[in-house]
């Protein structure tokens, strides 16, 4: 590791300031910021239209390394999982799922994860580090070229390892140079914040950049949230759902609320219609996801007909309810599968 700042650390704004007191124009720091991330530039050489001088001090100061691709499986579904190596030799995982004629990229924001969700793979690594702006934005920036899939990449999720709202200035700056129009000119309706449930950070996202919101809900009531999620003992679900009636979501888009079916514990008949009352007032839909089971997880998948009986009582209370196919479940792909081994 070279202690040299890295550029993709920095938004545009910041790249501006920086260029600025190194004596150059502040328009540099466009044409910069379009060869990293509009052309994938890995070297200063390739820089044409900036001068020999510049790409010398630029080569002297800063680095552009982006994660590196170390291995790469492949579902039966089609699902692909990125193995990434970070410079300090730590692993992270990005998942590429595949739809109707686009993908979607599932990026990771942390090495491991502090929150320690029973449900969760990754929490029983615990938390190694937050990952810099680089390495987020550098996940998808290896993704896009480097991989057959990546030029057909349109959403962006952030439900990989990590919390993303734990490492909120990172994963705030990652998301500013995905939507940039000198970054890679994203959409903000094409990227996804999930959360489980830090409710200031909600609150301060929706004021600094509106993208939509994926809230980990998981239980219809404080006690077995708690069980499940110890975020709830900081952040019960009442304060939880005042921040997301406070979450600004722009025009017509949804908050979702993601709910993970756990036999026998939380998917009952009278779970959803306790979580049908709870939400009430709230533009949202709702995802249910069934358990993957992993080693040594003390709970198992629900039924077939529990997953049915809980979308219905949802639907009948006029709630958007989607039953999530879980991908890459053989290779470990799938929601809280994810492990950086």
């Amino acid at each position: 590791m070279s202690g040299k700042p890295h550029l993709k650390d920095m938004t545009l704004e910041e790249m501006e300031a920086y260029f600025a007191e190194m004596g150059k124009e502040r328009y540099r720091a466009r044409q910069v910021m379009k060869w990293l991330y509009q052309r994938g530039a890995q070297s200063f050489d390739v820089m044409t239209d900036l001068s020999k001088e510049f790409r010398d001090k630029l080569k002297e100061m800063v680095e552009i390394r982006d994660p590196e691709i170390v291995k790469t499986s492949t579902s039966i579904d089609g699902t692909k999982k990125v193995l990434f190596q970070l410079e300090d030799g730590h692993k992270v995982e990005s998942v590429l799922i595949p739809g109707k004629n686009h993908w979607t990229a599932c990026l990771s924001t942390q090495v491991g994860c502090a929150m320690g969700c029973l449900f969760c793979f990754t929490g029983t690594i615990g938390l190694k580090r937050n990952l810099r702006a680089s390495e987020i934005v550098g996940q998808l920036i290896r993704l896009r070229f480097e991989t057959p899939e990546g030029a057909s990449v349109k959403n962006v999720v952030l439900m990989g390892m990590g919390e993303p709202l734990a490492n909120y200035e990172n994963t705030l700056k990652a998301i500013k140079n995905f939507t940039s129009d000198y970054g890679m000119g994203f959409s903000t309706r094409k990227i996804t914040v999930s959360t489980c449930g830090i409710a200031p950070k909600i609150v301060q996202l929706g004021h600094d950049i509106r993208v939509n919101l994926a809230v980990s809900l998981n239980a219809p009531d404080n006690e077995r949230r708690s069980t499940l999620m110890p975020i709830n003992r900081l952040y019960p679900i009442e304060a939880l759902l005042q921040a997301c009636r406070d979450y600004p979501m722009p025009g017509r888009r949804m908050l979702t609320f993601e709910y993970v079916l756990l036999g026998d514990f939380n998917d009952t008949i009278q779970d959803a219609k306790k979580l049908a009352r709870l939400l009430r007032g709230i533009r949202c839909k709702v995802n249910l996801i069934a358990f993957n089971e992993f080693p040594g997880s003390r709970f198992k998948s629900p039924s077939p007909e529990a997953i049915r009986n809980f979308q219905q009582v949802l639907l009948d209370a006029g709630y958007t309810t989607i039953v999530r196919t879980s991908r890459g479940k053989d290779i470990c792909a799938a929601c809280g599968q994810l492990s950086g081994q």
